[in-house]
């Protein structure tokens, strides 16, 4: 049961922790074995099975002791606090692939191909190479770069719309405009499911038409990593608005009080930011 402390709510013990254990460690093993050749796929999905059910448990418990009144002020503080410290975690993450971006172009590439003579031949005699390039070991392969029309740039304009609606759904919910909420919320889960079909057909061009791959050199390597770990972050980020959404249709927010929903607009505009960054110095520059 649950405990009341100097007026803070203290949960009761939970078993979801060890759940999620269960789930992430069959999930990790399974995805390297299966991508070494050693195992089939399923362990890979039964471990991802366990962490969808361990969130579905979870959150659904956190949603209960929300709607209930478990929560006070001081709660809620430390909730917002929490999902600070973890969106500064993830600008961190972040932060290392586009380091790896910058070290690439400019510091190890202008090296390699040439701006010191000497190093250009010792290392790789008769080899020029400017951005975007596949690295020494690649100049004789046929690729192109992804360019940022028409794919990125219209993928671009659907995630800042999106961004617009949630933000005009979350001046909806503080009005208490429950109609325009839910439209706004469908609207922006919409435009996040559309992004993430586009950045899959981009990907599938990429790969039959463009011969880019994870394995064209260090273009290649930095252009999924980033954009990929992104679609990830924007899958994430849909699924929690697609939740947020039922749940402003169940009537779980008020005007007054409504952390979660704050919380995954925080996440979602986030992720808008982000990838500002990816379609400047990925696809423009």
């Amino acid at each position: 049961m649950a405990q009341a402390q100097g007026g803070y709510y203290v949960p009761h013990g939970s078993y979801w922790p060890f759940v999620g254990c269960i789930g992430l460690t069959t999930s990790v093993v399974g995805a390297a074995n299966y991508f070494n050749g050693d195992w089939s796929i399923w362990p890979l999905l039964v471990g991802a099975a366990i962490m969808a059910f361990m969130f579905f448990g979870w959150f659904g418990t956190v949603i209960r002791e929300s709607v209930t009144g478990f929560y006070n002020t001081q709660v809620d503080r430390s909730f917002r606090w929490g999902m600070m410290w973890f969106i500064f975690s993830e600008v961190m993450f972040f932060s290392a692939f586009f380091g790896a971006l910058f070290y690439a172009r400019v510091l190890s590439v202008p090296w390699l191909g040439g701006d010191d003579a000497n190093t250009s031949r010792l290392l790789w005699d008769s080899v020029t190479l400017n951005w975007p390039t596949a690295g020494p070991g690649f100049t004789d392969l046929e690729w192109e770069p992804m360019g940022a029309w028409p794919l990125p740039t219209i993928n671009t304009l659907i995630l800042l719309t999106s961004g617009v609606t949630l933000t005009i759904a979350h001046h909806a919910l503080k009005a208490n405009e429950r109609l325009k909420l839910v439209v706004f919320m469908w609207a922006t889960v919409l435009l996040g499911a559309t992004f993430l079909f586009l950045q899959a057909y981009e990907y599938v061009e990429a790969y039959q038409h463009l011969n880019l791959r994870l394995d064209t050199g260090i273009y290649g390597s930095t252009f999924f990593m980033l954009t990929g770990f992104h679609g990830v972050h924007v899958a994430i980020g849909a699924v929690t608005l697609l939740v947020i959404t039922l749940r402003c249709m169940r009537g779980h927010f008020t005007p007054d009080s409504h952390f979660g929903f704050e919380a995954a607009a925080w996440y979602w505009h986030f992720v808008d930011v982000v990838w500002l960054g990816l379609y400047i110095f990925v696809y423009v520059l």
